[in-house]
């Protein structure tokens, strides 16, 4: 693999950038848009084998670092705990704005550093790639979570476990009604059940539009089964799922979901 094609799909390019729809414009109309962070959502399918490591050395030694050297971070770094296409690698990225996402790929040319340490892996032939394939996502946070929450459990190096939910609506105006729900109430009856939210995001650019895609953090997954039995029985939650207009049959068309665990160097 050529250094050039590496970087090209690194977490953050500016060719993805470039190639933004109108709808990014349009998700950044109100004044308010301007505080939320955006983030990319990158997931490196791999090959079992040797290197599996080498990707994951690319990531520790060189990506992360360059990032952070960028002003970009924290990084999420995670493995599947339970879910399909395994090896893949989840890594989330938060930008402050579009202008930092799209300019980081060129940031990262110009790092010296960056392209020394990473050197084996963009030199990798394409006979025997680091990954073999990846996929992108585009998010802007909700109004109601404008930017990324680094859990506790990280800031005290306690072992944590990770879920990512994405709802598909059938719409893109029955997608935006169930953002208003969770802006409006249930993310705060989800704080006060225990599920911790690490992000919430509209999907801009990615696959299964329209959807949101969020991440709560949970100790194991005992924690995670009594939040989400305490948040069910939520009296203000079975008032709120059952007004018209915000029910599930009318907004969400499917659920999906998968559990991470954070690598040794994830940030998050």
């Amino acid at each position: 693999m050529k250094r050039r094609q590496f970087l090209k799909s690194s977490v953050a390019t500016a060719g993805f950038a470039a190639a933004l729809p109108t709808i990014v414009t349009r998700a950044t109309e109100k004044p308010e848009a301007a505080a939320r962070e955006f983030y990319v959502l990158s997931l490196f399918h791999l090959r079992r084998g040797p290197k599996q490591k080498l990707f994951d050395n690319f990531l520790r030694e060189a990506e992360l670092p360059a990032l952070n050297r960028a002003g970009v971070g924290p990084i999420g770094v995670f493995n599947i705990a339970t879910g399909p296409d395994n090896p893949t690698v989840y890594v989330l990225v938060p930008y402050k704005s579009l202008d930092q996402f799209a300019t980081i790929g060129m940031r990262l040319r110009d790092d010296t550093e960056f392209i020394k340490t990473g050197a084996e892996a963009m030199n990798a032939p394409a006979t025997d790639p680091v990954y073999v394939r990846y996929e992108n996502s585009l998010m802007l946070a909700f109004e109601g979570i404008p930017k990324l929450e680094v859990p506790k459990q990280t800031v005290e190096k306690k072992p944590r476990l990770f879920e990512l939910r994405t709802y598909e609506s059938h719409s893109k105006k029955a997608n935006k009604k169930k953002i208003e729900m969770f802006n409006i109430g249930e993310i705060a009856i989800f704080r006060r059940a225990g599920l911790a939210p690490v992000f919430f995001g509209e999907t801009l650019v990615g696959a299964k539009l329209p959807n949101l895609t969020y991440m709560l953090v949970y100790d194991d997954m005992p924690a995670h089964d009594a939040a989400w039995k305490t948040f069910i029985a939520d009296p203000e939650w079975k008032k709120l799922s059952a007004t018209p207009g915000y029910t599930d049959a009318e907004i969400v068309s499917n659920i999906s979901n998968v559990f991470l665990r954070p690598t040794p160097y994830s940030q998050i």
